[in-house]
């Protein structure tokens, strides 16, 4: 059987007292040997053996103390109390040094300490005022953690939905499936539509799943909102530019028929306003026709689609001025050709308008880059003045533009999980259109 250990400081008294024995053995030899007198030698005696044992005391308690302080400091910081600081920290001195550098722990971890508090604070303020459900299940599906938002959804308060399992709160179906994704669901805080989204973390050697549902539907409203009140402004603003002049020419020709005797140029005043509204109205038909088609894209058929053959086809329908093509990679993606037609037909043409201004030139070309298809349509034309409002429908600068071309072939492009951006050439005039499409 293993014997106990000898504790530290005993084994420092031990220590001393040994290193001191053999200068005390001598000197009492030399004092009970000696020709002195017992008084003497009684006192003597007492003298070395005090003085032997105290410093020996001595040295364990220089040892053990600078010790105990550093074990008190330690103890201390293991829970968390960072109000000790251990004196005699000098860094001119071992024992000091080790002192300091403790100090220096605390000091370090006290900091670190109320970062954490802060933070935690901090999560706990965001997690609590965002508008955002937010659940932590642990690997048996029980509940962990909930937000404010998270009990108005589930109605009940997180004392007693903590430690519930999912099925219980009616959230099983949220934690299988895909992720992220949108749904329609009636929960005891609200129906509508949700985004849910879905990850892992890990606390206490276990792994948690977290869960956060956003009510979409108030958004969506908003956007919706929106979009009626563009709707409405925009086909205010056409409809009332055709129905006032309607309106005007028609109350004309209806003081026209009630002036008696009628004026002699009365029909040609009649045919002539006549036509005014027919033309009129022809535009106002034109534009709602414009609209339709704006509203009514349809899902892009997509098939397999060469890129040089669909360039190159595209680029000769154009021939109101040649246009220089830059071939690029032989590659072949998946898409709607005809969509993808009415995009670039309506690029080159812009491009074309814009050439005819200055008698510059038009290049079309393509390339790879991050694994998508980059085309591009370049001009040698004034350039933009603004980009502001070029993919806002029916905005225009063209004498007889629709306004539909840029909105349509941006929607086209979002279709296809692509893009669509306009801008000026940096160090030349003219401008660029830059489509990029997913290989």
């Amino acid at each position: 059987m293993r014997q106990p250990r000898v504790p530290h400081d005993r084994r420092v008294l031990l220590l001393t007292l040994l290193a001191g024995l053999p200068g005390s053995v001598v000197a009492l030899v030399w004092v009970w040997t000696g020709d002195l007198a017992d008084p003497v030698r009684y006192g003597l005696t007492a003298l070395l053996v005090g003085g032997w044992v105290g410093a020996a005391l001595a040295v364990r308690r220089t040892v053990v103390r600078p010790l105990q302080t550093l074990a008190n400091l330690l103890n201390a910081l293991k829970h968390e109390d960072y109000s000790i600081d251990a004196r005699g920290a000098n860094r001119s001195d071992p024992l000091g040094l080790v002192l300091h550098e403790a100090n220096t722990l605390r000091a370090l971890l006290r900091e670190r300490r109320l970062g954490a508090i802060e933070a935690t604070a901090l999560l706990r303020t965001v997690m609590a005022e965002i508008d955002v459900a937010i659940f932590a299940f642990d690997e048996d599906d029980r509940l962990r953690l909930i937000n404010r938002a998270g009990e108005q959804l589930l109605g009940q308060p997180s004392a007693r939905a903590r430690g519930a399992t999912a099925g219980e709160l009616g959230l099983s179906s949220c934690l299988r499936g895909e992720a992220p994704r949108t749904f329609d669901s009636a929960f005891p805080g609200g129906a509508g539509r949700w985004e849910l989204r879905r990850g892992r973390f890990r606390q206490g050697g276990i792994t948690h799943r977290l869960l956060v549902i956003a009510n979409l539907s108030r958004a969506l409203r908003e956007e919706e909102r929106q979009a009626w009140k563009r709707l409405i402004r925009v086909l205010s603003h056409e409809i009332n530019n055709s129905l006032t002049p309607i309106n005007s020419i028609a109350g004309t020709l209806l003081e026209l028929y009630d002036r008696e005797p009628p004026p002699p140029d009365r029909d040609d005043d009649v045919r002539e306003g006549l036509e005014v509204i027919g033309r009129r109205a022809g535009a106002l038909s034109r534009f709602m026709i414009s609209y339709a088609r704006l509203a009514k894209l349809p899902r892009p058929h997509r098939q397999s689609l060469h890129v040089g053959s669909w360039v190159e086809r595209v680029v000769r329908l154009e021939t109101r001025r040649p246009i220089n093509l830059r071939p690029g990679p032989n590659v072949t993606i998946q898409a709607d050709e005809d969509q993808l037609d009415q995009v670039l037909i309506n690029l080159i043409q812009n491009a074309v308008d814009a050439v005819s201004e200055t008698g510059g030139e038009v290049e079309v070309g393509w390339e790879t880059e991050d694994g998508r298809l980059i085309l591009w349509v370049d001009d040698q034309g004034p350039g933009l003045a603004s980009t502001a409002n070029l993919f806002v429908p029916f905005f225009t600068t063209k004498p007889h533009g629709s306004g539909i071309g840029l909105a349509l072939s941006r929607q086209i492009a979002e279709g296809h999980e692509g893009s669509l951006v306009l801008e000026n050439r940096s160090g030349q005039s003219g401008c660029r259109a830059r489509l990029a499409l997913p290989l």
